[in-house]
Order: structure tokens, then sequence, then C-alpha cells
């Protein structure tokens, strides 16, 4: 095997956890910046992404957001996607705007 196709293989198959990466990596640089509120708002969207479409893929195309039956994650998911929301939304702002 080639390591084009080596990497062509991964990339097919993994482009799910490697999408909610992508949104994670844009929240953590949004928090280094000195962004949090909107940072944690970015990782809100990201799991909630990944809840989505780990109800959404079937097993073989989710990939490694399969960790238990579809339901649990599903639920995980959607309930730690939905608290960083909250938290992210309603959290006071420490004295900026």
């Amino acid at each position: 095997m080639t390591p084009r196709e080596f990497a062509h293989k991964v990339f097919a198959g993994q482009w799910p956890i490697l999408s909610v990466g992508l949104f994670f990596m844009a929240a953590f640089a949004l928090v280094i910046a000195g962004y949090w509120r909107r940072g944690a708002l970015v990782l809100a969207i990201g799991v909630g992404v990944a809840a989505a479409m780990r109800l959404a893929l079937t097993e073989d195309r989710a990939g490694l957001l399969v960790v238990r039956t579809r339901a649990i994650d599903f639920a995980t998911t959607a309930t730690v996607s939905a608290a960083v929301l909250y938290i992210a939304w309603t959290i006071d702002p420490l004295g900026t705007s």
C-alpha cells in the first residue's frame, strides 16, 4: 500500500471525526486568542455536529464516532453539547463585551 492509498483510506473512512476535529481546533484557537465564550460556543456546535452525524450515519460510515450504541452515543453527545451551549450562553463575560 502506497502512502497515497493509505492517506485516502484514512481520510475517506474517518471524515466524520476529522470534521469534528476541525471544529475543536477552531474552538481552541478562539480560546487561545482570548475569545473564550465564542470558543465554548464553537465547541458546543462541534459536539452537536458529532451528535447529529452519529444519529444520521450508519456505524460503518460514522467511523471513530461509534463508541457504544447509537442511542447512547447520541444522548451523551447531545447532552454535553446542550450543557456547554448553556454555559457559553449564560456565563458572565467577566467584564468583556
